[in-house]
């Protein structure tokens, strides 16, 4: 069976992607949470990952430590992770290949912490378009490949790769278009994403660099998550 290393669901987007992906397709997996600093380096996972970084997974003997590369290994093994039909696979390549090398801004200012509610200080100029951009990947494949999901009728890699985004929406209250706003709001739905959630806010850990990120930031209006080492 896979084992797949991530980190705290609380702060960790790109641990979120494969897991989603995997949760949601039916693909089994064992999951091996490690916390952000818990290691005598704060961040030990150079024993199981060779960059030192999740996601991170392992079929065997085989290592594979990227999330894009961790979504490829398991198209070559497993129906669904990417559409069947070629446009509609090539807009989903495109667009997961986007978010994985993009959207710089909103990265920065709205780092995932699926347990708080923030106000943003302000909307900068590159935050601004990156949400454009946003809007603009999801109105295009939603409105070629039928929806609901951006690539057609069924959840699948792409998706996985936008849905920290539906919780960085949600953490920061970012205003989007109606469409946008419903996509997200079917993201949030899945029931894969509802556990991933609940477990969030069950954690205790917290990771003081991911927390000072969040809070040069914003103003965090709530904290939602269960009391750290309670």
């Amino acid at each position: 069976m896979y084992a797949l290393y991530i980190a705290n669901k609380n702060y960790s987007s790109w641990s979120l992607r494969p897991w989603v992906l995997m949760e949601t397709l039916g693909i089994p997996f064992e999951e091996r949470l490690v916390p952000f600093g818990q290691g005598p380096d704060g961040h030990d996972f150079r024993r199981f990952s060779p960059n030192g970084k999740v996601p991170c997974l392992h079929d065997g003997a085989t290592v594979i430590w990227d999330s894009l590369a961790i979504v490829e290994y398991l198209a070559e093994r497993h129906g669904g992770v990417w559409p069947a039909d070629a446009a509609a696979r090539a807009f989903a390549r495109s667009a997961a290949a986007e978010m994985h090398s993009g959207y710089a801004a909103l990265r920065q200012a709205c780092s995932m912490t699926c347990g708080l509610r923030v106000r943003l200080h302000r909307i900068a100029a590159d935050l601004q378009r990156d949400l454009e951009r946003l809007q603009e990947v999801w109105r295009d494949g939603r409105s070629r490949f039928g929806g609901p999901y951006l690539a057609g009728p069924e959840f699948g890699a792409v998706d996985a790769f936008f849905a920290p985004v539906a919780f960085r929406i949600q953490t920061y209250g970012l205003e989007l278009d109606q469409p946008a706003m419903d996509y997200a709001a079917r993201l949030l739905a899945l029931p894969a994403m509802r556990r991933w959630y609940e477990a969030a806010l069950a954690e205790t850990w917290r990771d003081a660099a991911h927390d000072q990120e969040t809070l040069a930031s914003g103003t965090v209006l709530e904290d939602l998550r269960r009391a750290a080492g309670a």
